[in-house]
C-alpha cells in the first residue's frame, strides 16, 4: 500500500464537518453534475458523530437519501438528536445548500443513523462469508480514469475488478466483485472513510446498459457489521448483486469484506436508471 498523504483531503474535510456546521466541499471529486455520494455520506456521518460525541464503532444502519445534486462549495450541516435510550441513539442530519433554481437554501442530503452499544442475546448467527475472494496480489484489471468519460473522484479512488464488468458494457447480469482502495490512503480508515469507500464502485446494474447513460443513487442503506477502524488502511473486497431491475430503477446489496473475508458492512441501493 501507499504510504498516507500528510494531509488527504478527506482528512481535512471530515475534521472540519466534525467541528463545525458550516463547511466547504471540496472541487474535484465530481460524478457527472454533483458530487460523489461517498463523500456526502461522508460527512453527513462525521457531523452525527462530532455534534453527539458518539462512537463510530457503535453504528448499526445509516440510511442516506441523495435528494439533490451536491455541489462544489458553501455548505451547512443541520443535526438533530432524535433519541438518545439507554442503548440506542438515533440521529438526523441534513445537508443543506444554495438552490440555484430557486434563489433559496434547500436540503440536498438527508442520512438516518442508529447507533447501538452491545448487549447480551440468545440469537446469533456467523457474519456472511464471500463467494470467492481474490488474492489482493492477484493482476486484476482496474477501472482506469479517463477525463471526459469516468467521474472525477476517480482520481481518489482505485477499484479492480474480479468479476463481471465495467459500465455499459452489455453484461448478461448486475452482479460483480473486486477490490477498493484509495489511491493515497488517509491518515487512519475510520468509519467515514469506509462509508465514502464502498460508495466508489459505480451502480452494478449500469454493466448491462450497451451504451452510455445517466445513472445514480436514490437511496443507500449502509448497514455495520463491525467496526472498520479496527483493521487499518488496506484493500478492501466488495461483492455485489443486482436483485431486481424494471421501470428505470434497480435494487442491489453488496457485501464488504477484509481480503482475509471478514464480512464488515452490507450495503443496500436503490437506482435510477436513464437508459
Amino acid at each position: 500500500m501507499t504510504a498516507p498523504a500528510e494531509t488527504h483531503p478527506l482528512d481535512l474535510l471530515f475534521a472540519q464537518s466534525a467541528g463545525a456546521a458550516d463547511i466547504e466541499i471540496p472541487a474535484g471529486w465530481g460524478q457527472g453534475r454533483a458530487t460523489f455520494g461517498g463523500l456526502v455520506a461522508g460527512v453527513l456521518i462525521t457531523r452525527g458523530l462530532g455534534a453527539y460525541d458518539l462512537d463510530g464503532g457503535t453504528l448499526r444502519a445509516a440510511t442516506i437519501s441523495f435528494v439533490a445534486p451536491v455541489a462544489a462549495g458553501p455548505a451547512r450541516l443541520e443535526s438533530e438528536l432524535l433519541r438518545r435510550g439507554t442503548s440506542v441513539t438515533q440521529v438526523e442530519i441534513r445537508l443543506r445548500q444554495h438552490d440555484p433554481r430557486t434563489g433559496e437554501d434547500a436540503v440536498a442530503a438527508v442520512m438516518l443513523a442508529s447507533f447501538g452499544t452491545e448487549r447480551e442475546s440468545s440469537v446469533e448467527l456467523p457474519r456472511p462469508t464471500p463467494t470467492a475472494i481474490a488474492s489482493p496480489d492477484a493482476d486484476l484489471p482496474e477501472i482506469p480514469y479517463l477525463p471526459g468519460i469516468v467521474p472525477d473522484f476517480f482520481t481518489h479512488v482505485r477499484m479492480r475488478l474480479a468479476r463481471g464488468r465495467v459500465p455499459f458494457s452489455g453484461a448478461p447480469d448486475g452482479d460483480l466483485a473486486g477490490f477498493m482502495s484509495f489511491r493515497n490512503p488517509p491518515a487512519a480508515m475510520t468509519l467515514p472513510h469506509v462509508i465514502a469507500l464502498i460508495d466508489a464502485w459505480p451502480p452494478a446494474p449500469g454493466q448491462m446498459l450497451r451504451r452510455p447513460a445517466a445513472m445514480g443513487t436514490l437511496t443507500w442503506t449502509i448497514e455495520m457489521l463491525a467496526d472498520p477502524a479496527a483493521y487499518g488502511n488496506q484493500e478492501w473486497w466488495y461483492e455485489v448483486r443486482t436483485d431486481a431491475a424494471h421501470h428505470g430503477y434497480a435494487h442491489s446489496h453488496a457485501t464488504v469484506f477484509t481480503p482475509a473475508g471478514e464480512a464488515v458492512a452490507i450495503s443496500r441501493q436503490t437506482i435510477t436508471i436513464f437508459g
